[in-house]
């Protein structure tokens, strides 16, 4: 038996193997550190026999499967400690997740911070008891007769909806059993950083018609130091969440009377209306045309689209006239509609069409999150009509815009090629070609990405960037979709050069992703501190009394006439106070005026990024001001 391993060696064995052995057989050390095995592209516990030829790769906690390996023990050893301190809590489930793990329990109360920190200390001992995690399967009947054995319902539930043909394992660490695919370390001994971070409610299964569980997240590395740097970055983005800056710096609002609708305030409207000022000038200037489509259509269209087959659960429909219609999910049947509107010739492509249209998408309540899951938002849209000649040279167009856009904020990215998904429409060929395309223009433009199997639209594979924040996280926001079905399914046609009709080709585009979630995004990013250009106040000004109001509105009226936007703090209040709030406020520059700015023309300047600079001329401050709004500076 040959396994071929990561570098390219042979390995040959005379007889059948586990993953653990391959890896003792590299060197011991390696065993030690190995966490799980890579067999033929699959993750596979360090415990599966390999019987015939196969690569095979050997995944530490230094790779992503690896780390989820451990992360997923973690939560085994957590549920022990829960079973050992509360025996009367019943088990649901307990993945690794991106950054780390968590569990559901059935239990009368919540988990209290006390407990939480009791259930640690539990974990901590199971640790140190280095206790040997072994797998074993049962069949049906002997699962469930175990689980119920052991009174846990939820157990007895998931292996009841297990497929006839389905292996059923478990895995044993001392006194605790748990029904489970694995993979999972080989001791709980490895499993050494781990923080238990918050508690909150999870319906069973998801479903709102379901019980209420409580979730208990955590997350694990394999060193302390990994640790407490995560843990310093979940503090920061407290600090910098969304939601409290939101309130905080009046930027937008929620309502009971829609949940997941957001309202944007005064000051959110500033910052909203510039970003979108930025994304019209830079769209202007790469040759889109801006058009508006209706928010609701009627259903005929969405069959035809496919959204009313493969999309009709998150959609809001009403009847109108007998006939039903839909509220729409995307503004991409909208833009075909305008393309059909009149003949096309070769000579009109590429045609850029871009439109910040409202979506609403039905979410459950459970998964809304301030701006970033709402249930209605702006998509910063483009759908370009292309022949396939231009597939290579518009895909790294848009890649070039997206790059623009995201260097404007600061933002670093990495690109992901998401392909077929499951649920998809079109044929095998039409899909080979969109995939090949967009390797294509990625291969071109020297971009590295890496393939996201399975996670395309159901109309066509697309390029995903995910950005990277000020802390480290990342958010997918831009996209560009590759897309053959909608303009076979609605014969969108065009009069190539020899004077016959082609059908185009369609790409779905968007940079900001939702215009609210990039908002929330920029939000954290910037810590609600942002660049002046883009901030909703720019400018404040402090009269160090009501003695000096009217000259501090002169300057304020200055400052407004050269297009700043400037607002006068009048309130009786001491000087100190104004300026601790302004900074509260993010606001970039504070102007101090008093009986010496007043006699000389002048104003104190103190701004966010040097702090206190002295008394200046407004004309210069004026200037330096609208320089750094005009070439859109970062601070």
């Amino acid at each position: 038996m040959k396994i071929t391993l990561k570098d390219g060696v042979v390995k040959e064995f005379d007889s059948p193997v586990s993953v653990l052995d391959i890896a003792k057989s590299i060197s011991e050390g390696l065993a030690r550190n190995a966490c799980c095995g890579m067999v033929n592209g699959e993750v596979e516990d360090l415990r599966t026999i390999v019987s015939e030829d196969a690569e095979v790769s050997i995944c530490t906690v230094e790779d992503a499967e690896g780390l989820r390996t451990l992360r997923h023990t973690a939560s085994h050893i957590m549920a022990q400690a829960i079973k050992r301190l509360f025996p009367e809590t019943k088990l649901a489930i307990g993945p690794a997740i991106k950054d780390g793990f968590y569990y559901d329990f059935d239990r009368e109360s919540t988990f209290t911070a006390e407990e939480l920190a009791e259930i640690e200390a539990e974990m901590k001992k199971i640790v140190k008891e280095d206790l040997s995690i072994e797998r074993f399967e049962l069949p049906r009947a002997e699962a469930i007769k175990l689980m119920e054995e052991k009174g846990e319902p939820y157990k007895v539930e998931l292996i009841q909806d297990l497929p006839e043909d389905a292996v059923i394992s478990f895995y044993k660490q001392g006194e605790f059993t748990d029904l489970c695919a694995g993979p999972h370390l080989m001791s709980t001994k490895m499993v050494k950083a781990f923080k238990l971070t918050s508690v909150a409610g999870a319906y069973w299964r998801g479903s709102e018609k379901n019980k209420m569980l409580s979730r208990i997240y955590g997350t694990a590395f394999s060193k302390a130091s990994e640790l407490e740097a995560h843990l310093a970055m979940l503090e920061e983005a407290k600090k910098r969440d969304h939601r409290k800056l939101g309130k905080e710096l009046d930027l937008f609002m929620m309502s009971d009377f829609g949940p997941g609708f957001p309202f944007f305030l005064p000051n959110g409207m500033r910052l909203r209306n510039t970003l979108m000022e930025y994304w019209r000038d830079i769209h202007y200037k790469n040759d889109y045309v801006e058009i508006s489509t209706p928010i609701m259509l009627n259903r005929t269209l969405w069959e035809t689209s496919g959204h009313w087959d493969h999309y009709k659960e998150n959609m809001y429909t009403t009847v109108i006239d007998d006939e039903d219609f839909a509220i729409k999910p995307m503004n991409c049947p909208g833009s075909i509609l305008v393309y059909q509107n009149e003949p096309r010739s070769y000579r009109d492509l590429p045609l850029r069409y871009a439109e910040c249209g409202l979506v609403h998408r039905h979410e459950k309540s459970g998964e809304l999150h301030g701006l970033m899951r709402v249930r209605c938002f702006t998509q910063d849209d483009a759908h370009i009509f292309i022949t396939p000649e231009q597939v290579t040279e518009e895909v790294a167009k848009i890649a070039g815009l997206i790059n623009q856009v995201y260097d404007m904020f600061g933002f670093e990215y990495h690109v992901e090629l998401s392909t077929r998904p499951e649920n998809s429409m079109g044929s095998d060929e039409d899909w080979e070609a969109a995939e090949a395309g967009l390797k294509n223009a990625l291969e071109s433009l020297g971009l590295p990405y890496v393939i996201n199997e399975g996670d395309g639209a159901f109309y066509g594979p697309k390029i995903d960037f995910h950005l990277v924040d000020a802390i480290g996280r990342t958010w997918q926001c831009g996209t560009i979709q590759l897309d053959f079905q909608l303009p076979q399914r609605f014969e969108l046609e065009y009069t190539g050069a020899d004077g016959q009709k082609h059908q185009p080709i369609m790409i779905h585009r968007v940079c900001f992703g939702s215009v609210e979630r990039f908002i929330g995004i920029l939000i954290e990013h910037f810590a609600g501190a942002f660049p002046t250009w883009l901030a909703p106040i720019q400018v404040k000004v402090l009269p160090i009394s009501d003695k000096y109001a009217d000259y501090a509105k002169s300057v304020a009226d200055a400052f407004s006439e050269a297009g700043i936007r400037t607002q006068v703090d009048s309130r009786s209040e001491k000087i100190g106070y104004k300026i601790r709030d302004a900074r509260n406020k993010r606001i970039p520059y504070i102007l101090v005026v008093g009986e010496k700015e007043a006699e000389n023309g002048t104003v104190s300047v103190r701004s966010r990024k040097n702090d206190d600079e002295g008394e200046m001329g407004l004309a210069e401050t004026i200037a330096r001001i609208q320089e750094e709004i005009k070439t859109k500076a970062k601070d």
